[in-house]
């Protein structure tokens, strides 16, 4: 059965973002080990280092679990074929000259625009996108735990 609406988000990110809706958390939502998968060995050699450069910074603000390695893989995958046509693209331009005298776009083009939206809904999953990262509230900021009433009633907090 399909369901409406919004795909909801992730408790780890409602968290880090401070529960903007204040609606409840889900309690029994499942809590993985927040420890980074192994990289697959399968991937693309780009698509490896993508996954090296981000694992490790993601792992350490909870956003990556073991339990991720296939979304993880497919924005590491998508981010290496989307680079792959930009590269095409930037070597051999957008527009070719057909054998029959017209102009066409290259393929690598919509490859490139297909990828690009592939990788970006994966990072918004992950809260890798800006405006996805701006919603989330560091361990940092959020060790004060005082509850704004108390500060003012003279309470101990």
């Amino acid at each position: 059965m399909a369901t409406r609406g919004r795909k909801p988000t992730p408790t780890a990110l409602k968290e880090l973002e401070g529960n903007p809706g204040k609606r409840p958390l889900n309690e029994k939502e499942p809590k993985p080990v927040k420890k980074a998968p192994s990289c697959p060995k399968w991937l693309e050699p780009e698509a490896k280092k993508e996954w090296r450069r981000l694992a490790k910074q993601m792992e350490a603000i909870g956003i990556l679990t073991e339990v991720d390695m296939a979304a993880f893989a497919g924005y590491c995958q998508a981010y290496s074929r989307w680079k792959e046509a930009e590269e095409f693209i930037s070597q051999h331009g957008t527009i070719v000259k057909t054998p029959s005298g017209y102009y066409q776009q290259v393929p690598q083009v919509s490859i490139a625009q297909t990828y690009l939206k592939i990788m970006n809904r994966f990072a918004e999953q992950f809260g890798l996108t800006p405006a996805s990262r701006s919603r989330i509230v560091a361990a940092d900021s959020a060790k004060d735990t005082t509850d704004e009433m108390e500060k003012l009633l003279g309470g101990d907090g």
